[in-house]
C-alpha cells in the first residue's frame, strides 16, 4: 500500500510508539485532574489463551492482555493507561502512575474489578474518593 518494505513501517511504528510513550511521560505530570473513570479492556497476541502455544503457555505477550485506562471525566485526557495483566500487580502499577501524575485529591470510579480496591487503597490512602459502579 505505501511502496515501502513491511520491515520498515514496522521499525517506524515501533520508534513511534517509543517516542510518544516517552513524550507522555513527560509531559503528563502535575495535571489540573479531579474526576478520573478507570476501566481494562481486553484483547490477545497471537492467540487467545486457549490456543497458545504450550511453549509460550504464561509468559507475556503470548494470549490474553488487558489495556488499563483512566480518562479525565472533564477533558477526556487519557491520564494514564498500562498494558499488563488483569491482576493485582498491574493495579497497582497503574495506580501508582496515576499517583506520580495528579498531584491533586481525585474521585476515581472503576468498575467491580476486586484488584482497584487494594491498588486505590495503597496508592493513595486516605486521600481519595472511591466508587465502583457495578
Amino acid at each position: 500500500m505505501t511502496g515501502n518494505s513491511m520491515n520498515t513501517i514496522t521499525k517506524l511504528l515501533r520508534e513511534l510508539g517509543i517516542a510518544c510513550a516517552e513524550y507522555q511521560d513527560r509531559t503528563l505530570r502535575d495535571l489540573p485532574t479531579e474526576r478520573l473513570e478507570c476501566d481494562e479492556t481486553w484483547s490477545y497476541v497471537a492467540a487467545k489463551a486457549k490456543n497458545v502455544p504450550e511453549e509460550h503457555a504464561g509468559e507475556f505477550g503470548w494470549g490474553d492482555v488487558w489495556t488499563w485506562v483512566a480518562v479525565d471525566q472533564d477533558s477526556r485526557l487519557i491520564v494514564s493507561w498500562l498494558v499488563g495483566s488483569r491482576d493485582e500487580w498491574s493495579a497497582r502499577e497503574f495506580m501508582g502512575d496515576i499517583r506520580s501524575r495528579c498531584p491533586n485529591r481525585l474521585q476515581i470510579t472503576t468498575d467491580g474489578h476486586r484488584p482497584y480496591i487494594d491498588a486505590i487503597e495503597r496508592t493513595f490512602g486516605a486521600n481519595v474518593d472511591f466508587a465502583q459502579l457495578i
